[in-house]
């Protein structure tokens, strides 16, 4: 009697432990599309490779920013509610709570405000922007904090070569470098 309680239970057992494994398969989705990945594949990192084509004045810029940023930012960028854009400031560090980090004092290259705006503003539109109104935004955001002259006009060519305040306030991240030396 014991016998076939005994195999009873480990069939039961080995039942359940494979009941709980998950599906080698799920059986869902479909592999991306090189035009799916391609449509997500915006970002633009300090070099500004990847910049689109296009170009924005900070004139451009400030009517942009009125109608779709100075909400969350403020009317001149200086006030928020959310982030404060606009401040030449000292550089904030750690042991400095009462300076704020904004564009002018805090960003180190322009081509990753470009990259910003574009895939995270307006908050309650992301990627929503045309290329023309993002490079007229960060012509309006950097001529705000003296970065650029106001008549500049920003395109892939110029953004590149835009030096922000701070870029030399940060260093650059070796691990990478470190481990492929290993």
């Amino acid at each position: 009697m014991k016998a076939p309680v005994a195999i009873l239970l480990a069939a039961l057992a080995t039942t359940i432990v494979l009941a709980q494994q998950p599906p080698q398969r799920f059986g869902i989705g479909r592999p991306a599309t090189d035009a799916e990945i391609k449509a997500e594949d915006i970002d633009i990192g300090p070099d500004g490779a990847g910049l689109p084509a296009g170009k924005g004045s900070a004139a451009e810029g400030a009517t942009v920013y009125a109608a779709k940023c100075a909400q969350c930012h403020g009317k001149t960028g200086k006030e928020g509610p959310n982030d404060v854009l606009v401040g030449r400031g000292a550089f904030p560090s750690g042991a400095d709570t009462t300076s704020r980090r904004t564009i002018g004092n805090y960003w180190p290259y322009a081509t990753t405000v470009f990259d910003y705006i574009r895939r995270a503003m307006p908050s309650p539109a992301p990627g929503t922007l045309k290329d023309d109104e993002v490079y007229a935004l960060a012509a309006f955001l950097l001529a705000e904090n003296e970065i650029i002259p106001r008549d500049a006009v920003l395109d892939a060519a110029t953004l590149r070569k835009v030096v922000m305040p701070a870029r030399d306030k940060f260093v650059a991240d070796s691990r990478n470098e470190k481990r492929k030396k290993q």
